[in-house]
């Protein structure tokens, strides 16, 4: 049984950028105190209560921000508001701390650790899509977001007008999220 173990924790691990969760491992029918004899053996690595990770899948560039979406117990977060810019490469916006975002309801039973930052937000599945598996709110949902926790307005403005470059908003999607943040066009009084 400890080698069919460990290949569904690896397996479940190879689709999180090498990580798993005890609810991920439940759910597949290996419990949680086999997990925890197997980081007591160096098969797998404690990352924080209640996700570990598998240390012979390789370390990349995006394992930080997975490791935020698993953190919150019982539920997936998702990624949002500055860090969701910085990923899509809108604005020259350098977040300090992740910003996650978990449902309105979810409470953490335990502190929040210093790298992250938690919104509270019940998300519709269309402000949901995905960064090479990793939750994360659409780049509409993103700039509406930072707008809202207090992200400067030349910011703000630059996401917009860089999304709009890039072909992540159309015309009407950048003036629907000028109006709605009071940015006016780059280059406009």
């Amino acid at each position: 049984m400890p080698r069919r173990a460990f290949a569904t924790v690896a397996e479940i691990a190879a689709d999180q950028h090498g990580y798993v969760t005890q609810q991920d491992a439940r759910a597949a029918g290996v419990a949680a105190t086999t997990l925890a004899r197997m980081a007591e053996r160096g098969t797998l690595v404690r990352a924080s209560h209640g996700v570990y990770r598998v240390p012979l899948i390789p370390a990349g560039p995006l394992d930080q921000y997975m490791e935020a979406t698993l953190w919150p117990r019982g539920v997936r977060a998702t990624l949002s508001h500055e860090t969701a810019l910085d990923l899509y490469d809108l604005s020259d916006v350098n977040p300090a701390r992740i910003h996650i975002t978990v449902p309105r309801a979810h409470r953490a039973q335990r502190a929040v650790p210093a790298p992250y930052v938690v919104h509270r937000a019940d998300l519709r599945d269309e402000e949901i899509t995905a960064l090479e598996g990793i939750p994360i709110v659409t780049p509409m949902r993103a700039v509406l977001d930072a707008h809202a926790a207090g992200l400067g307005p030349a910011l703000i403005g630059q996401a917009i007008d860089d999304g709009q470059r890039r072909g992540l908003f159309s015309r009407a999607q950048a003036a629907q999220l000028r109006t709605a943040t009071g940015e006016a066009r780059s280059g406009e009084s």
